[in-house]
């Protein structure tokens, strides 16, 4: 979107006189669509998720986030629903759909753990 592109080339905004009582539940779907696009391109962290990270001292920086953004987005295209993804010493469960982290834990964590109701696994580097 730093092209200059503006919400309306993305989603055309109907202002015919015929359609004129179309065009708010238009905008309002445009923006609803717009809305989803853009969380579509956050992560999300769940209450659970936020407790374990400051109780475990995990702290991601942002170039973390985005390749970690980039692997649910990943997950996502190949139609995953619940990923545990690993980033060094970090791993997240994370709901693909809604990009929410579930829950995180350090490396101590991890050892000898089993990681239940997932549907994929990412390791990344």
């Amino acid at each position: 979107m730093n092209e200059g592109m503006k919400i309306g080339h993305i989603f055309p905004v109907i202002t015919t006189p015929h359609q004129a009582g179309k065009t708010a539940v238009n905008r309002h779907s445009q923006s609803s669509e717009f809305q989803e696009m853009l969380n579509a391109k956050v992560l999300k962290f769940s209450h659970h998720a936020e407790v374990r990270m400051q109780q475990r001292g995990i702290k991601l920086q942002p170039e973390s986030l985005t390749k970690i953004i980039n692997a649910v987005e990943e997950a996502a295209s190949k139609g995953a629903q619940d990923s545990l993804i690993v980033f060094r010493d970090i791993a997240m469960i994370v709901n693909v759909p809604s990009r929410t982290v579930v829950t995180a834990m350090d490396g101590g964590q991890m050892k000898s753990n089993v990681f239940t109701q997932i549907d994929s696994a990412i390791i990344l580097s």
